[in-house]
């Protein structure tokens, strides 16, 4: 491979690296990765039988806790 194209290669490469990163960082600056809602929706939006599987969940699990222990 000559060497004109492995200095093309890198350039993009530092090119689209540099892109990334700038863009990477304008979203952190505009809280483009913030979701203060998420967790608000999905309380919301769980459904009862989800709830269900949950609270049995946890029962099985302090009672694994409570045999190991005892």
């Amino acid at each position: 491979m000559s060497d004109w194209v492995v200095i093309m290669m890198l350039g993009a490469s530092i090119l689209l690296g540099v892109f990334s990163l700038i863009a990477f960082l304008w979203g952190l600056k505009h809280n483009q990765f913030d979701d203060h809602e998420r967790n608000m929706n999905s309380v919301l939006f769980d459904s009862t039988e989800d709830l269900n599987d949950a609270v049995k969940r946890e029962a099985k699990r302090k009672s694994y806790e409570t045999k190991s222990k005892g």
